[in-house]
Order: C-alpha cells, then structure tokens, then sequence
C-alpha cells in the first residue's frame, strides 16, 4: 500500500480509502437502498480487512443510511481497538437530514449542527477530513468557510475538503480563504473513471495548481466498469447498476472501454474491474481511490489493484480510448500553447 501526501498539508494518506456508504440500513427506501445493508458484524470484517492490508483513510457522510453509516465506522474502530492516531476519518455534511428548512445545505448553522451530531455518531472528539458534500447555491461561500474555520480553530476538525464543485467555485473560496486568513480547502472528492474524464478538463488544472488532494469516488462508474456489463460480459449484469444506473455514462463509450481493458487486463491476467482501478491509481493528480464493498470477496478483488502496474504502452491504449474529445477552449489553448515552451538548450560544438 502506497501513501500520499494529502493535498498541501502533511498527512498522509492510503493510495485506497474505505468508502463506508454500504454501511447501514437505508430505511427511507429510494434507490440508495440497493447500496447500504451491511450491518455492525460485516462492517468490523470489512473494516478490519481494510486496516490489515495498511488501509489507514475512511470516508463516510452523514446522509449514508442518515447517520447510520457514522456511528457502524465509528464503532467498529471501537470494536477492533484502532488508535485514533492510526486512522484518517472523513466525512460529510451538506445533505438533507431531517424534515425542517434548516435541516440541509452550507449554512453556518447547519454545519455546527451537523458536526456535533457526526462527532456524536463517530464517538470521536475531532474529525480528520470535513468536506461539504455538495454546492450550496444559497448561503455565501464566506459563511461557510468562516464557519469551517472555526471548526479548524477549535480543534474538532483538522483539515477540510469539498465534494461535487465547479471549478470555478473552487477558486473563488480558495482566494477568499487566502486573503481572509481562513482555513483552506485541502481536497477535491469528485468522481472519475476511465469512462468519465470530464475532471480533466478544468478541475485537475486547477488542483495541480493549488496543490489539492483528489479522492475519486464511483472509480468503476457505478459497477458500470466491473466487467459484468456491457458486450463479452461473462455473467448476466445483475446488480447495483442494474437497478440503479448511475452516475450517468456514455455506454457506447464505456463499452469500449472495458473492451480495451479486457484485452490489458489478459496481459496482466487481472480482471476488468482491477484494470479500471490501477488506471485511476496510476494517475499523477490522484490521491486516493474510494473503493466500497458489501463483500469481503468484493473488497479483495478491489485491493488487488494496488499490485497492478500498468506500463506504458498500456496507458497509452486506455488514455487514446477513454480520451475526451475537444472542446472550447481547450483545443485553442493547446494549439496556442504548442510552441511557447522553448526547445532545450542543445551546447555549441
């Protein structure tokens, strides 16, 4: 297990992170319901497995199973007698969590509410990762990253992160913790797969500038990528995506993408869905990978890609079939760009 400097602080993190939304029951029924189920038992195996293989990052929220997920997390820490010090809690808040006007979104109310309820679940007295876990179009960006900063300052939480932001939005908060003196976002939680690369387009520029830490979420597009799905598909594609089809994928795209891992995949003799994730993990801007599991089985068959190295040549056939294709300005500033850089210096004879 390789470890990565969290974003530009000196934490370090696990290249793969236990995302925890399997944890729980979802009671409100919907389709997250087909997700969650795992109760405390099967939490503490898969959790345990996770540390013994040097997972140290866990990631949870506080809408999964509402507050459910939190409080499995927390107590199988308990339960298998992890030091605080060894592990890195993430969590989230931004979602609905009850059914008055205030009971959501990035207000400074709600986010003192919601960490106080999260700290009681986890039965911990900080958070490592606070992130919010989506745009708040009402409440001010300050409010919120003042409200943030206190939490910082008082010490129930160490670093803070966001979730599912326009690149724009991101930099405008940046710059106003910069000249405010607030705490700044450290990390980027964002999905990307070998099927969906939008991210590429604005979002890792701006990280690679900034120095933010990317966690992926839905790496496998929903199971999309596993290899139960699509043509040459060995088994039926039951499952998740099959009764939840998201985050929305190009399918002609994707299938061509699990074609061309299929054939990586026999080089290497690894199976599509660890191809899919060695081709995330092999990326220079991600941090680490969020991989869930309702399984033990499935949990293995995820952390085999941490073994998986891909050379180049396989890179360079996933990146020219999952490429994106151009858009404004994109093109113009490549084409701009293409000569600025002076050629190196070659001495005289």
């Amino acid at each position: 297990m390789r470890y990565n400097q969290l974003g530009n602080t000196g934490l370090f993190v696990s290249e793969i992170c236990l995302g925890t939304m399997t944890f729980g029951e979802n009671a409100s029924g919907g389709p997250w319901t087909a997700v969650a189920g795992l109760d405390q038992a099967a939490a503490d195996g898969i959790v345990g497995r996770s540390l013994a293989v040097g997972v140290n990052f866990f990631d949870t929220a506080n809408v999964y199973s509402q507050g459910k997920s939190e409080h499995i997390l927390g107590q199988a820490i308990k339960n298998l007698g992890v030091p605080r010090k060894d592990v890195v809690i993430a969590t989230k808040f931004h979602g609905q969590m009850g059914d008055k006007p205030n009971d959501r979104g990035a207000s400074r109310g709600h986010i003192m509410d919601s960490v106080e309820q999260s700290l009681e679940r986890l039965q911990m007295d900080h958070i490592d990762l606070y992130q919010v876990h989506g745009t708040d179009t009402v409440t001010p960006i300050d409010e919120t990253l003042r409200a943030l900063d206190d939490l910082v300052s008082r010490g129930l939480v160490r670093y803070i992160g966001l979730s599912n932001w326009a690149a724009w939005r991101m930099a405008k908060a940046l710059g106003i913790s910069e000249r405010k003196g607030y705490a700044r976002f450290e990390t980027v939680q964002a999905y990307y797969s070998i099927a969906g690369r939008d991210l590429e387009r604005d979002i890792v520029p701006l990280m690679q500038e900034e120095k933010l830490g990317l966690m992926v979420w839905s790496p496998l597009a929903g199971g999309l990528l596993s290899g139960k799905y699509g043509p040459g598909a060995p088994g039926n594609g039951e499952g998740r995506r099959a009764t939840f089809d998201f985050p929305p994928v190009d399918k002609d795209r994707a299938w061509a993408c699990v074609a061309a891992m299929r054939e990586v995949g026999a080089r290497h003799g690894a199976s599509v869905a660890e191809v899919a994730l060695a081709y995330i993990l092999a990326k220079p801007f991600v941090t680490s990978v969020i991989i869930g599991a309702k399984r033990l089985e499935q949990l293995e068959e995820n952390l085999k890609a941490v073994k998986l190295k891909l050379d180049a040549e396989d890179m360079a056939k996933l990146d020219e079939v999952s490429a994106l294709a151009p858009e404004y300005p994109g093109w113009m500033l490549a084409r701009q760009g293409a000569g600025r850089r002076p050629a190196p210096f070659e001495p005289k004879e």
